[in-house]
């Protein structure tokens, strides 16, 4: 349990639209020509689902498993995992600009050969099976998100099939894992109509996000006029997001999704993302390929570190491609 009283402030949220959630793109990756289907999703939504994903199930029940394991732990004893600096355990706090959620969680490094010294009092041997656990799906979480920016290239037309991917197997490529757990809220009663922030409304900045969660509610996705829609939870499936440093290098093409998360109240909610990130000294810049005739690029140039540094100290709501973008003279 994350504390144990219940919140003083509920805040009221805008209620999402849930007839509109059936409209969520599916994508089936097992089939032979979805690179169309993956470009339209990346421009109407930037959000999607794919099955048939070669994510072993087996692998994404156990390190499920030991993350749950992890946070049923008492606060004094995860604390040792913390704080995030900027791997590491938190709590509530997300950021360092004020933002609060319920919620608390793991960020962890995708170098695989980082120790988790953190973990060693806590796990004690059994640290180095979390370690193992997280590295095998971080790899296979990464090789599905490569191959779908691959197809995402070849349905653009870009000639180098590799152009987004070889961004995140850079051996200094800057991505990151993040384990979220909502735990209940004490005191929560179903029926009044209240809900309870678990990670407020953004956009994620780096250039795809991959993730999945147990079978429990939360995740809201915002359309192009406003509306917020639910999306129905499916543990046997991953979401993916656009974000935004493939927004800019498709330069607007694509649109980085806002989302955010709302407590369930009454159940614990585990979600896992793969936050695939260029090297910190990328120069991020729309694509020449992808520039039509005299079409000038809606953004300055700027690299990862840059974007990285500005994103950390702005609250998460705030448009942080704003600051980038190239003011066009009336």
């Amino acid at each position: 349990m994350l504390v144990h009283s219940k919140p003083p402030a509920m805040e009221q949220l805008s209620k999402p639209n849930h007839h509109r959630a059936a409209f969520i793109p599916l994508i089936d990756l097992s089939k032979p020509d979805t690179k169309a289907q993956l470009v339209r999703a990346c421009e109407d939504f930037g959000f999607f689902k794919v099955i048939n994903h070669g994510v072993p199930a087996d692998l994404i029940r156990d390190l499920e498993s030991e993350a749950l394991r992890f946070f049923s732990l008492p606060l004094s004893v995860k604390a040792q995992a913390g704080p995030p600096d900027p791997f590491g355990y938190g709590d509530k706090k997300i950021g360092h600009n004020g933002d609060v959620g319920w919620l608390e969680y793991l960020l962890l490094t995708t170098n695989s050969s980082a120790d988790y010294h953190k973990f060693s009092a806590i796990f004690g041997l059994a640290a180095e099976k979390f370690r193992c656990l997280v590295n095998k799906y971080i790899a296979a979480v990464r090789k599905m998100a490569c191959e779908i920016l691959e197809m995402v290239a070849e349905g653009l037309r870009i000639q180098q099939r590799d152009a987004f991917s070889k961004l995140l197997m850079d051996e200094q490529s800057d991505s990151v894992f993040r384990v979220n757990h909502y735990p209940p809220i004490p005191g929560f009663l179903e029926s009044d109509g209240q809900n309870l922030i678990g990670f407020g409304e953004h956009t994620d900045p780096q250039i795809i996000s991959v993730l999945r969660s147990n079978n429990i509610s939360g995740l809201q996705i915002s359309l192009k006029d406003g509306r917020w829609i639910s999306v129905p939870p499916d543990h046997n499936s991953f979401f993916i997001n656009v974000g935004d440093s493939l927004q800019v290098m498709t330069n607007g093409r694509f649109k980085s999704v806002k989302h955010r998360v709302v407590a369930n109240g009454s159940k614990s909610r585990l979600s896992m993302i793969y936050f695939g990130g260029p090297p910190l000294s990328e120069k991020i810049a729309p694509l020449a390929s992808l520039m039509q005739g005299e079409e000038d690029s809606l953004y300055k140039e700027f690299t990862w570190f840059e974007y990285k540094k500005s994103a950390h100290k702005s609250k998460l709501a705030v448009n942080r491609l704003g600051l980038f973008e190239k003011i066009v003279a009336s």
